[in-house]
């Protein structure tokens, strides 16, 4: 999927939503485990629920590894589904992956190729040669790891070297990989205030924000600094929208939850 047909169905849905899927058996409805595949089952609801509300979905590949090959199965039957059926959805495989250039190559060709997601989460920290083999698939894309939501990002990512914050540097020096204009960067929005000048450096990229919701992000205050003339959002929602409910009407629940962030994201996008 292109960036531009991204931004159409940003429009199109008045949204920039995404939902992750981050499947834990012991949080999903006590009925879907008796079930041949509760994780796909839980999946499917989900999104048959919300896919008019959402522009995206990011199965975390941590909640799938953990449960092995059925664990596995149920994301290949996930991301399957969605293509199949809702295939103007963007897709995030969020494995975090960064590794040699060959070993790279090979993350690249499972989650881009042969599960067919529109993108990955990469880490940087290896450089070049470690990101390049993502970049190099066709309307596909690399999110790349810039500033994170959690505690221990100040441990190195703001860190001061020679003058400069080192997630600038990593911004700067990414601009100028092979195939750079495929790359997407992860902002957490706990750090909103950072968003101006990380526009500054990568003005036209498409930032993948998680954290607004139950990690306390705000929504206007990301937009306010971080919303570019194509938008370049996308907001990332889990645990709250998921898990909104552990009954038999956990689905409608989702629904709900999801519609009261894409309302808020309507108005921005009137108001813009």
């Amino acid at each position: 999927m292109t960036t531009t047909e991204l931004t159409e169905q940003i429009h199109f849905k008045k949204s920039f939503l995404c939902i992750g899927l981050d499947v834990d058996l012991t949080k999903i409805p006590q009925h879907l485990l008796q079930l041949e595949d509760p994780i796909f089952e839980f999946n499917k609801a989900i999104i048959d629920a919300t896919h008019d509300l959402a522009v995206a979905y990011k199965p975390n590949t941590a909640f799938y590894e953990a449960y092995g090959i059925k664990g596995w199965q149920s994301l290949q039957k996930t991301i399957n589904y969605i293509n199949e059926k809702y295939p103007e959805i963007f897709t995030i495989a969020d494995a975090k992956r960064g590794d040699i250039g060959n070993t790279s190559s090979m993350y690249a060709k499972a989650f881009l190729e042969d599960l067919n997601f529109d993108s990955i989460t990469v880490a940087p920290y290896m450089g070049k040669d470690s990101v390049e083999p993502f970049l190099a698939f066709e309307n596909k894309h690399t999110i790349l790891l810039a500033l994170t939501s959690n505690e221990g990002a100040f441990d190195f990512q703001t860190l001061n070297v020679d003058g400069k914050e080192l997630y600038k540097q990593v911004l700067e020096t990414s601009k100028t990989w092979k195939n750079a204009q495929n790359l997407m960067y992860v902002v957490g929005a706990t750090k909103a205030e950072y968003f101006a000048e990380i526009r500054k450096i990568v003005p036209d990229n498409f930032l993948l924000v998680p954290g607004v919701g139950a990690q306390g992000g705000s929504l206007s205050e990301v937009c306010k600094y971080g919303i570019n003339a194509v938008i370049g959002l996308l907001i990332n929602s889990s645990r709250a929208i998921i898990y909104a409910s552990n009954g038999g009407n956990f689905a409608p629940k989702a629904r709900e939850e999801a519609l009261k962030i894409q309302s808020e994201m309507q108005e921005i996008l009137n108001r813009k």
